[in-house]
């Protein structure tokens, strides 16, 4: 019968393993055991082989050195930021101007559109106490060349006796013509020239008196006619709009 010393001496290989690895295990049913060098160690790897990525290439050179300190080239790092941010500003200054632009432009109205927005009328066509319609704008256009009487009459005329105060001469710039359009400013009715009790225009629609002005003088009217753009470039021609 063995001594347990004996016993001892048999079983070290099975008992001295490395804290690394696992000790050794009994398989249920083996009449002997697995040595412990046999049993799966488990080692834990460091992953040495993996390369770190290089972006020295990537970086600026007064910053590459890593011994070097920052501080040296802030001047530079600054500047240059400066310079960056300025050119991005300019840049995007300039493209919302163009943006802008082009949507002003695509707003604005076409060149056959602006053709009939204006008018030109020659002048020796009408005779002197006579008025004439033109249409513009898909509206009637009054252009009346006064006689001297008329003038002198609508310039004494007392502004604060009327219903919309306004002198003559702040609704012609040559005395000799009165430019305005033939819309009621009741309800829109086109008045009848030469017509009504002032000697101007008259609106049959609800009795609405104009004098050679285009003043309201009379009836519901709450404003005068309206006097559109107009110039002369000439002393025979005039254009609207």
């Amino acid at each position: 019968m063995m001594s347990i010393a004996a016993r001892c001496g048999a079983l070290s290989p099975y008992l001295q393993a490395s804290k690394h690895t696992v000790q050794g295990l009994a398989l249920p049913g083996a009449k002997e055991l697995v040595p412990a060098a046999a049993a799966p160690a488990g080692i834990r790897h460091s992953h040495t082989d993996i390369k770190i990525p290089d972006f020295t290439d990537y970086r600026r050179p007064d910053v590459v050195n890593p011994s070097k300190s920052s501080q040296e080239s802030s001047d530079s790092r600054r500047a240059f930021s400066y310079l960056v941010t300025g050119a991005t500003a300019v840049v995007s200054v300039y493209a919302a101007k163009t943006a802008v632009t082009q949507f002003v432009s695509s707003m604005s109205a076409s060149a056959d559109v602006l053709a009939l927005s204006k008018i030109e009328i020659k002048l020796s066509d009408i005779p002197e106490g006579k008025n004439m319609t033109f249409k513009w704008r898909g509206k009637p256009l009054f252009v009346r060349h006064r006689t001297e009487k008329e003038i002198t009459t609508e310039a004494a005329v007392n502004i604060a006796e009327l219903r919309d105060p306004e002198h003559d001469k702040d609704r012609v710039i040559n005395p000799k013509w009165v430019i305005v359009l033939g819309v009621c400013t009741h309800l829109g009715c086109v008045p009848i020239a030469n017509a009504g009790d002032f000697g101007g225009y008259y609106c049959p629609c609800h009795g609405s008196h104009y004098d050679a002005s285009g003043r309201i003088r009379k009836g519901p009217a709450p404003l005068n006619l309206e006097v559109p753009y107009y110039e002369f470039p000439d002393d025979e021609t005039v254009i609207v709009g």
